[in-house]
């Protein structure tokens, strides 16, 4: 089934904020206090455009000769309101039929009862969708089993623990029905996977959803590594809270390409080639010569003027013949002259090892860093560096493993929850933080947090992260050339860059090695900061 991205079918623009669960209690509370939203009225609002955005973004669903069976699975709070508005709507728009349509809730309300889901429920009883009360048995589950699209309304963020009693056996039965042989329901998530909270750790049951239609602003624990998989394709929903509202509050920053990239400034019509910046770059060892030439590769794509490969003498001649317009040079040779080449950036790392001679030369790159050039630490340097403090000018690129050594963190903990660890040791080490698994995150010493979708297969590959230091090390050559270096701000665009090369048509559904990434890096990195746009809005392409 084709998605079409939802960010073409929501009219109010969107935050990129990302907050705590906490965060979206006192949210609520003041668009009830300062702008009159209250609970009735923010169900609503997030019911109808949830219900617009799904059907925008998986139209194939509503095309066909016969309406969808749907069931909203609904618990106690106000998330199961948002599911049953949002069947509501889709009957009102005619996405859906009420014969179609089932509701199966974990309780009836009483008498007395006057909130947002009892109301919902009353108004679909009153249009005459069938509402059946789960009890744990074939019969209840059944329901969910002939359902082609089920949404997900039993738990939302105020869950506190894991799931229990009747919420518990509603989720096992829907991760059942969708995990089952044949043709199995769609599961849409509403605001967040029921199970999943701030609090979600991988031993405790989560559902698993198809896609998740994320309010904005969306939940940080969205975007927990380990529990990523469960929520599917995220699909941002806009335009329920007032963007005034939001912007009075803080939280972690949803990073993309499209708006990482403006961090960056473009380069200038006449910019010579040290204008655009010196990298240079020590990495490579004997067996891991090809990680220093993507790494290199890297920073000429991303816009460095000159690119300088240190090596060590036994892999020179292997990668000088296919080095193109990389400098390559021997360690400790004549050529290797720091006054002659006085580099804007240094990297460390990429297949470098951990031979006698590589702690004399991050001393020599960490006295650099202390006198105010920016020090990209990847692989084997990180490993070198533990226990360092830095400037306040380093940035370090870690996958999960070299992370967890780094800090003495177990990985399950760190792919469970970076957060924490993240935030506290880049403020213990002065520097920025780049952690890289399936989601990439960037922490600031200055309490900057940023989040970048990385669900990409073909970024499962050796190679991925040498990419990306290489393209970290020219931005950061640049903005520092310029007297602007801001690590973060180097991290965001180069991890969205690395994100948008991948996703690329000719790149997305094929395997590749990551040196052929350079290239895709290189068109977009070109029509980012290549041609500056000149006043009256002539560009100078």
């Amino acid at each position: 089934m084709k998605l079409i991205h939802s960010e073409e079918f929501c009219t109010p623009p969107f935050t990129g904020l990302l907050i705590s669960a906490e965060t979206a209690r006192a949210l609520d509370a003041e668009a009830s206090a300062s702008w009159g939203l209250d609970p009735f009225a923010l169900v609503e609002a997030a019911g109808r455009a949830c219900a617009r955005i799904f059907t925008g973004s998986f139209p194939a669903f509503f095309t066909g000769p016969n309406p969808p069976v749907i069931t909203a699975a609904a618990g106690s709070g106000n998330n199961a309101a948002d599911a049953m508005v949002m069947l509501r709507a889709l009957i009102l728009e005619g996405a859906a039929s009420v014969g179609a349509s089932r509701v199966l809730i974990n309780r009836f309300p009483d008498g007395n009862e006057r909130n947002p889901r009892s109301e919902a429920l009353r108004a679909l009883a009153a249009m005459g969708v069938p509402v059946q009360v789960w009890d744990n048995t074939d019969g209840s589950a059944d329901l969910l089993r002939r359902a082609d699209i089920i949404i997900d309304g039993i738990a939302g963020t105020g869950l506190r623990g894991p799931l229990r009693d009747a919420a518990l056996g509603m989720v096992l039965s829907v991760n059942a029905a969708r995990n089952a042989a044949g043709r199995p329901p769609f599961v849409l998530a509403i605001d967040i996977p029921s199970g999943n909270s701030g609090a979600w750790t991988p031993d405790m049951p989560i559902l698993e959803a198809n896609a998740t239609l994320g309010i904005e602003p969306m939940k940080l624990a969205l975007y927990k590594p380990v529990a990523r998989r469960f929520v599917g394709t995220i699909l941002p929903v806009g335009g329920v809270f007032p963007a005034a509202l939001i912007d009075r509050f803080e939280g972690a920053e949803r990073l993309r390409w499209e708006s990482a990239r403006g961090r960056i400034p473009p380069v200038r019509p006449d910019a010579h080639k040290y204008e655009r910046g010196v990298a240079e770059i020590r990495a490579g060892s004997s067996g891991s010569a090809g990680a220093a030439l993507i790494a290199a590769k890297g920073a000429q794509a991303a816009g460095a003027g000159i690119v300088r490969l240190l090596v060590d003498g036994n892999i020179y001649p292997i990668l000088a013949r296919d080095a193109g317009g990389v400098m390559t040079v021997v360690n400790g040779s004549p050529a290797d002259d720091p006054e002659r080449f006085k580099p804007d950036a240094i990297l460390l790392g990429p297949g470098w090892g951990r031979g006698a001679d590589r702690e004399g030369l991050l001393e020599k790159a960490l006295e650099r860093e202390g006198e105010g050039t920016p020090l990209i630490l990847d692989a084997d340097a990180i490993a070198l560096a533990r226990g360092r403090v830095f400037g306040g000018r380093a940035v370090l690129t870690p996958h999960p493993g070299e992370f967890a050594a780094f800090t003495g963190i177990p990985k399950e903990r760190l792919l469970a929850d970076p957060v924490p660890a993240l935030r506290e040791t880049a403020c213990q080490i002065r520097g920025t933080i780049l952690f890289k698994s399936h989601v990439l995150y960037i922490a600031a010493a200055d309490g900057r947090l940023g989040v970048l979708d990385g669900m990409i297969p073909v970024l499962a590959s050796g190679g991925s992260g040498d990419l990306l230091a290489g393209f970290c090390a020219a931005l950061a050559a640049r903005t520092a050339r310029a007297g602007i270096f801001d690590g973060y701000a180097c991290a965001a665009a180069a991890a969205g860059l690395l994100i948008a090369a991948a996703s690329a048509p000719e790149n997305a559904r094929r395997f590749l090695d990551p040196a052929d990434l350079a290239s895709a890096a290189a068109s977009l990195a070109g029509g980012a900061w290549l041609y500056a746009p000149q006043p009256g809005g002539i560009s100078t392409l």
